[in-house]
């Protein structure tokens, strides 16, 4: 019922388009047709205004040339081609306008427009002769004659006047220019009333059926959208009601039938994937629990080798360097001699302790290495570390220059063999990536609240794109490649983690061509701990 209704309402909506196309593309074609004429008409006006132009600039030149000014002969040649290529395009412009005229009075004025065209045709052909002929003006001659016989050439042919020719044909071309456009504007005109009428015509006849069909198709649509929300929330025991004889009644009645039986479908498929989700449930967290064990087994055994061969090559080094020195040169006072062996003492304790954390690593799940915070004044590792230092710059040929330091005041929270060792890796790095003679300079100073350990090399610095980059596990830049074979790549990643342990930061600053400046800060302790390193302080001076 509907499908016929729509089906007749559709063709007679084509069938007025399509009218109304074909009324457009006349109407259109009639305009065309005008303003092309208006077109043809302006361009023939044009022409004679500058052929009309053109030989007046001819004849100037021809009274130059009889003055003997020196006129240019190439100029005559140009203008004379001009008004021969001017003739020819008003005489193609004339036949083109004369196939588009359909009016007596259009082709009353062709008749005169070809006369005119004819005249001037012939008027140039003795023009150009007497222009090629025109000689200057022998002395004591008569130049008012002279100009009476150019006058004579140039204003007249066939006893008729030149001028007077060229002005009616321009007056005649500009009166049908005006007519012309006067009726390309009608055309205008009527063609967009045209298509103002079959448009409001075809949107009425649209809105009609639009509003026709809006109100018949309104309520079947409203149950099949019901039916159709009614599946898409679930609610698979939703029916479409099954009345009258239109094309809708099927559709309601297939939809309730596939309701059913996606109700049927969805409970066993419920059950299906119940089963299902509850073995991939089950193999997934142990395929998960197997890839995590082996990955964190795998991670851990790369950086236990990692961190055993870098950490325990700075202590045996340290210990190496102050045995060679000690024993390099002559003998001694027993005093050198104990006071490297203390150094050499606490190397080793350093190294018993980097052991005994690598194999806590090994055994363990975690990164983190286990700290015994306590107040403590940051002068003391701080002036082990750099005594360590000392054998290793003076192994490498490197001044190791150091601020003096006062005791009881520089104050921290952290645990004193690991701060040593922060310290000492930071040292070590300064020292290695230095040229022999060259020189590290080490200070200690306050900052704000907190404590800053500067050590600043004259080495061979960190470009700035690899400097967000050397506080990861076994980078190592272009440069300091080049200048130690040898290292690991974890020296900066451990001291930023040993750093970032008692809640500070190291800072690293390599401008170009001035080595690097490496920055630790650490937070000052309370006050109440500064006390009790005074009373720690004083009661061992007590008891020495």
């Amino acid at each position: 019922m509907f499908r016929r209704r729509l089906t007749l309402a559709l063709s007679l909506l084509a069938t007025a388009v399509v009218l109304q196309g074909l009324a457009a593309a006349t109407a259109l074609g009639v305009a065309q047709d005008k303003v092309y004429r208006g077109r043809v008409a302006s361009d023939i006006r044009t022409g004679f205004s500058d052929l009309s132009a053109t030989k007046q600039r001819l004849r100037t030149w021809v009274a130059q040339h009889q003055q003997g000014a020196n006129a240019s002969p190439a100029l005559r040649e140009q203008l004379q081609t001009q008004m021969r290529r001017q003739v020819r395009q008003l005489q193609t412009l004339s036949d083109e306008l004369l196939v588009l005229e359909d009016s007596v009075a259009s082709r009353q004025e062709h008749l005169q427009r070809q006369d005119a065209l004819a005249v001037l045709a012939e008027s140039l052909v003795f023009l150009e002769a007497a222009v090629d002929t025109a000689q200057p003006l022998q002395p004591g001659a008569d130049a008012g004659q002279a100009w009476q016989a150019l006058s004579a050439v140039f204003d007249r042919a066939q006893g008729r006047d030149l001028r007077a020719l060229l002005t009616e044909s321009i007056s005649r071309e500009a009166t049908a220019v005006a007519r012309e456009r006067a009726a390309a504007d009608v055309a205008l005109v009527r063609m967009r009333a045209l298509w103002l009428a079959m448009a409001a015509t075809l949107a009425l006849a649209a809105l009609g059926a639009a509003v026709y069909f809006a109100r018949a198709l309104r309520r079947p649509l409203d149950q099949l959208s019901q039916g159709a929300l009614a599946l898409q929330q679930g609610q698979l025991q939703h029916r479409i009601p099954e009345q009258g004889a239109d094309e809708f009644t099927p559709v309601a009645r297939s939809m309730n039938a596939m309701a059913a039986e996606l109700d049927q479908h969805r409970q066993l498929e419920t059950r299906h994937r119940q089963r299902l989700e509850a073995q991939v449930d089950e193999r997934t967290a142990e395929l998960t629990q197997a890839l995590q064990a082996l990955q964190q087994a795998e991670t851990r055994r790369r950086q236990l080798f990692a961190d055993i061969s870098h950490e325990l090559r700075t202590p045996t080094t340290a210990i190496r360097g102050e045995a060679e020195v000690t024993l390099r040169g002559a003998d001694r006072p027993a005093g050198d001699y104990r006071a490297a062996l203390h150094r050499i003492v606490d190397a080793s304790r350093q190294l018993a302790g980097v052991i005994d954390d690598l194999l806590a690593m090994a055994r363990s799940d975690i990164d983190a290495l286990s700290l015994v915070k306590r107040p403590l004044d940051l002068a003391q590792p701080f002036a082990e570390a750099v005594a360590q230092a000392q054998a290793l710059a003076q192994a490498r040929g490197v001044v190791l220059r150091v601020e003096d330091l006062s005791h009881g005041q520089s104050v921290v929270l952290g645990d004193a063999q690991r701060l040593r060792q922060l310290l000492l890796t930071l040292l070590d790095n300064a020292i290695r990536y230095s040229q022999p003679g060259g020189s590290v300079s080490v200070r200690l100073q306050p900052q704000g609240d907190d404590w800053c350990m500067e050590v600043q090399d004259e080495g061979i610095g960190i470009p700035q794109n690899e400097l967000p980059q050397v506080f990861e596990r076994h980078f190592r830049g272009s440069a300091a490649r080049r200048h130690r074979s040898d290292g690991s790549g974890l020296g900066l990643p451990i001291a930023r983690a040993l750093a970032q342990a008692h809640g500070g930061q190291v800072q690293l600053h390599s401008p170009h061509g001035q080595g690097t400046l490496a920055r630790l800060v650490l937070p000052a302790a309370p006050m109440a701990s500064l006390v009790d390193v005074a009373r720690a302080a004083g009661a061992g001076v007590k008891a020495a």
